[in-house]
């Protein structure tokens, strides 16, 4: 393989990763799904989202209007699912609040699988509690 096709190979590779990666809902998957109808409750969904909310948000520190959702199952994607929703007004690099947002969190067995971010109508009707743990996170 010649000097200019391993350039070409290491700049498409993210690109073609990125395409894979999409499921045409704005979504981020990390698990794999085996499309098991049955699903586990996901009893550690709280810590779980903190952790992965830490490291999903640009800037963790300070996030207000936290709001959450018990865990629910929904059909999504033509798939069962657990689904936790999340309302929260979190800050941007440089400290300013970006606004209300609004996500939905899936679980495949009893695991985060993926977030939703525009989550309207799979968080349509849900039932949200303060979450103050999540704005009490730190980097």
């Amino acid at each position: 393989m010649g000097k200019s096709a391993k350039r070409a190979a290491i700049f498409l590779l993210p690109l073609l990763l990125a395409a894979c990666a999409g499921d045409g809902q704005n979504s981020i998957t990390y698990t794999d799904d085996r499309g098991v109808a049955n699903q586990p409750y996901p009893a550690n969904y709280r810590p779980d989202l903190l952790a992965f909310m830490k490291t999903y948000l640009n800037n963790p520190v300070g996030v207000k209007e936290a709001v959450i959702a018990e865990p629910v199952q929904r059909t999504v994607g033509g798939r069962l699912r657990y689904v936790v929703c999340l309302r929260y007004n979190a800050k941007d690099r440089d400290g300013s609040y970006l606004g209300m947002r609004e996500r939905a969190v899936l679980y495949v067995d009893a695991r985060l699988d993926r977030i939703v971010e525009e989550a309207g109508e799979v968080c349509a009707g849900a039932a949200y509690a303060p979450f103050p743990d999540m704005e009490k996170m730190a980097r």
